[in-house]
């Protein structure tokens, strides 16, 4: 299946696939996920643009639609009990895990500049400079089966284009106005991404402790 016969996804269908990506990246001991784990991920405060507020209902609404489509599959954890849900993003847009992680960012926080989306990444994968990251947007435009993601439009005052993602199809550059932009006073976008990160990957490190915790609870067959 390439992205041209791929449905348009919608918000929360990405925001899952982008929390399976992410976590499989960046806790992989943790991975495949309960739907538990999935919620929390889509409802996490930080590092996502924009925040939702899924209930389990939707959310296991928008993984029956991606099983249907190959993007998700499922299975029993260790214990046989817990369904646990893992992603097949990869292998449905034959893609390696540089631009798997790139998807993910932009499905996780929105229309992102290449700066930004170096950062964003660091944890899923490192790129050793902006230009790569480029390289990679670059070639996901051309890519013969059909374009992954679209350059916007510079906004008033930007620096810098951003990026976003095509799985949802075509993207009105108006109706994603940047969360992160900032005035033309010295402090670029990607400084302030960074500060940004840095301050969520402490509270992120605190969530997937509690997630730990309730795997453990819940595999245990332990009532809390």
């Amino acid at each position: 299946m390439s992205s041209s016969t791929l449905p348009s996804l919608s918000l929360l269908e990405t925001r899952v696939l982008g929390v399976l990506v992410e976590k499989q990246l960046t806790t992989p001991d943790n991975y495949p996920l309960t739907l538990n784990s999935l919620v929390s991920g889509c409802n996490q405060k930080t590092n996502r643009y924009p925040l939702m507020s899924a209930s389990e209902a939707e959310v296991q609404m928008a993984l029956d639609a991606l099983k249907r489509h190959t993007l998700v599959i499922e299975s029993y954890g260790a214990s046989g009990r817990v369904m646990r849900y893992a992603h097949n993003l990869p292998k449905v847009l034959n893609l390696g895990q540089a631009m798997t992680a790139l998807l993910a960012a932009l499905m996780l926080r929105g229309p992102q500049t290449a700066g930004e989306l170096r950062t964003g990444c660091e944890r899923m994968y490192h790129f050793i400079d902006i230009s790569s990251v480029e390289g990679y947007l670059e070639e996901a435009v051309a890519r013969p089966a059909g374009a992954l993601v679209v350059k916007l439009p510079k906004q008033p005052g930007s620096r810098e284009h951003r990026w976003a993602h095509l799985l949802s199809g075509a993207v009105e550059a108006d109706s994603h106005a940047d969360p992160n932009a900032v005035q033309d006073d010295g402090v670029t976008t990607g400084e302030l991404a960074a500060l940004k990160a840095n301050v969520a990957q402490l509270r992120d490190d605190v969530a997937e402790l509690r997630s730990l915790v309730d795997r453990l609870y819940q595999e245990l067959g332990v009532a809390r």
